[in-house]
């Protein structure tokens, strides 16, 4: 069980949030500011090495003295990455145009921005509220997780889930929305495997901070993805099918 301490001192890093939130969507209209070729590499090894990536954010902590990104590319080029990839599923599965602008806007509002910004939100108050450490001394600067953070972390986590469940999944979608045993196998074992990396590289971003504690409480829902995948092909759900359903106007 979770302890429920709470702490009421003051964050050094709070006086810092409003500064830090401008700055960073001023960059946001600065194409020529962002670091394409950092963003793209930390893109790979977010699907190859993402230790790597997290090791990196540690130096990112060392010299610019925050945890979270001051760079919105990764937010920027993966934006415009599931923007992408929605168009290739409207010109494949829907025949109007008008439709193809709602599940664009649809798609990256809710599985992206505001489903990030409520996941990043929780995060936020449970790693500040009850997995940060106890200060061993009055004399120790207490830290805090920066809401920014949890949204990177959020982005990074995203990001092979959007390789999985949007690219190859695009892919494979002639197949997986077919009747039948393999293509529902299939579909469940790619949303299992993509829901549980997501979850996993969620557990990395928390596990490097080092005044977090018990931060595996972020593997547990691995647990249950992997406990749902087959009572979901048992029952017969194949989530491939029934977000195409959900989307687009022609019914599979």
């Amino acid at each position: 069980m979770l302890p429920t301490t709470t702490r009421s001192r003051a964050s050094p890093s709070s006086s810092r949030a409003n500064p830090m939130f401008l700055q960073y969507f001023r960059r946001i209209v600065k194409w020529q500011q962002m670091d394409v070729e950092y963003t793209f590499w930390q893109m790979l090894n977010l699907c190859t090495s993402p230790k790597v990536v997290y090791q990196h954010t540690k130096y990112h902590k060392q010299t610019k003295n925050q945890w979270a990104r001051d760079d919105p590319a990764f937010i920027v080029i993966c934006s415009l990455l599931l923007v992408v990839a929605t168009l290739a599923y409207c010109a494949t599965y829907d025949h109007s145009a008008s439709h193809a602008v709602v599940v664009v806007v649809s798609v990256f509002l809710t599985h992206f921005l505001i489903t990030g910004a409520v996941i990043a939100t929780c995060c936020w108050f449970l790693t500040n509220s009850y997995l940060r450490e106890e200060a061993p001394n009055s004399h120790v600067v207490e830290q805090r997780v920066e809401w920014l953070y949890t949204f990177d972390v959020h982005c990074n986590s995203f990001f092979p889930m959007f390789v999985l469940l949007y690219v190859v999944h695009y892919f494979l979608s002639p197949l997986l929305i077919t009747h039948g045993f393999i293509a529902l196998l299939l579909s469940n074992l790619l949303f299992m495997v993509g829901a549980s990396y997501y979850h996993y590289l969620n557990f990395l971003g928390y596990d490097v901070l080092p005044f977090l504690e018990r931060t595996t409480f972020f593997l547990y829902p691995i647990g249950i993805v992997i406990v749902l995948s087959p009572i979901l092909i048992l029952s017969g759900f194949n989530p491939s099918r029934y977000f195409m359903n959900m989307y687009f106007s022609q019914r599979l």
